[in-house]
């Protein structure tokens, strides 16, 4: 297995792993890389503290911001692209990263005629798009991808200041873990002041069954659910119908921005522990996810004061535990 660089998502989940205490040859194999990489990264960006997985970010970006002084058409900036095409990047995202990194900027378009040009000598690039057989670098259906997807979409800068402090529970993030490209897959919520996790086994990925999915699991919730901030993924289209059903507000992260949900790209690096990169979801029993989610609810936490999600979500929901709008972490 080749060294491919690590996307924001993957330094999430090394560092929640690590969190565990399981080895580095462990997170490895759970993420789907080679053992030399998690070395390799944590030496390279880790700090004298530990390792943050932002600071590990910021400090990759800075590196190939000074490496990408180069023209478009030198082959390692082929290679690069053509790595991260093979890891299902779409060119919309190779794209953005790019420009993210205020190194070389290349467009959506000029990555799709590399990849066409690739196809006419026999190539196989166009077979990792996510829909291969239609010519999406064309002007108009570019425009209208992405986030156009998602109907009456608010970003999260219009989220209320207070959800960022973590002082009272009932502000939730939530995403997908997945297999392959939405093969099957899990959607998860948790709790931000908490950590405290739900999920539910989304056998076929639509934003119809992910809507009553998240419903279902926030609804004997509800009234510890002010705000739901969600990942970009067009899954979470029917997000007005959860809103409604639990009086909640819906909020969509920056693309490209996982790091606005933290608390749940951390969670999900978790639940990878239990099941690995590849896991088909069809195949696991709704009682083998109730049990990863039991352990993990009561697991402690550090930064909770060693007390654990649950005894922190189900104690300031009941009012037995006092607490709410302090900090937890004494």
């Amino acid at each position: 297995m080749g060294y491919r660089q690590l996307t924001q998502a993957q330094r999430y989940q090394i560092f929640a792993y690590l969190e565990t205490g399981i080895s580095q040859r462990q997170i490895a194999k759970a993420i789907g890389v080679h053992s030399s990489t998690i070395s390799r990264e944590i030496k390279r960006n880790g700090l004298t503290a530990g390792y943050a997985p932002e600071q590990a970010q910021l400090r990759s970006d800075q590196r190939r911001r000074s490496a990408w002084k180069v023209t478009k058409r030198l082959p390692s900036l082929i290679r690069w692209v053509t790595d991260q095409l093979m890891d299902e990047w779409s060119p919309q995202q190779i794209s953005g990263f790019m420009a993210n990194a205020n190194g070389v900027c290349v467009s959506h378009q000029w990555i799709y005629a590399l990849i066409w040009d690739n196809k006419k000598h026999g190539g196989e690039l166009w077979k990792r798009l996510r829909l291969p057989h239609q010519r999406r670098y064309q002007r108009r259906l570019a425009k209208h991808a992405g986030l156009g997807k998602i109907p009456h979409r608010v970003g999260i800068e219009q989220r209320p200041a207070e959800v960022e402090e973590r002082r009272h529970i009932g502000h939730w993030e939530g995403d997908t873990v997945l297999k392959g490209h939405k093969e099957s897959g899990l959607v998860t919520l948790v709790e931000r002041r908490s950590g405290y996790l739900l999920a539910a086994r989304l056998p076929t990925i639509t934003a119809t069954g992910t809507a009553k999915a998240m419903t279902r699991l926030l609804k004997p919730r509800r009234g510890a659910v002010q705000t739901i901030t969600l990942d970009n993924g067009s899954e979470f289209a029917e997000h007005r119908q959860v809103a409604k059903a639990v009086s909640a507000k819906t909020y969509f992260c920056d693309p490209y921005r996982s790091c606005q949900r933290g608390t749940n790209e951390n969670t999900n690096g978790l639940i990878r522990q239990y099941f690995p990169k590849g896991t088909d979801f069809r195949k696991v029993s709704d009682s083998a996810l109730r049990r990863v989610v039991a352990k993990l609810n009561n697991r402690p936490r550090k930064r909770l004061g060693y007390r654990t999600p649950a005894q922190v979500f189900l104690g300031e929901y009941s009012g037995a535990l006092e607490t709410a709008g302090a900090a937890l972490n004494v």
